[in-house]
């Protein structure tokens, strides 16, 4: 099992920037690639952008591509998740998770993760 906390969220203006931070501990050595949720108020959670934990490739959600930054620090076992241009539809609880073993990519649904951090707000005002 891998145990994730999550940072960085927070109330931030419109067309500002936030980077979230996911810092997973456990069975580190079993992860193959870390996703980005987000959950809007009265929404569905949606996948956003997805890095395998290795090689650090990278897959985006089309509502991603352009805003949005994923990344990691292999050394220090943390995921980031950069958004700018910040806008009120990207008001969310955004979550990290990732999933273990050798898996087809890219990784892209809940069902495909196992372990999923707490959470944390991004509120962008108007």
């Amino acid at each position: 099992q891998v145990q994730l906390v999550q940072s960085g969220g927070g109330l931030v203006q419109g067309g500002g920037s936030l980077r979230l931070s996911c810092v997973i501990s456990g069975r580190t050595f079993s992860v193959y690639a870390m996703g980005w949720f987000r959950q809007a108020p009265g929404k569905e959670r949606e996948f956003v952008a997805a890095i395998t934990w290795g090689a650090g490739s990278t897959y985006y959600a089309d509502s991603a591509e352009g805003r949005f930054t994923i990344s990691r620090d292999y050394v220090k076992n943390t995921g980031y998740l950069q958004i700018n241009s910040l806008n009120v539809e990207d008001t969310a609880v955004y979550y990290c998770a990732t999933g273990q073993g050798i898996r087809r990519w890219p990784v892209a649904t809940m069902a495909e993760y196992d372990d999923w951090g707490q959470g944390t707000q991004v509120t962008v005002s108007s």
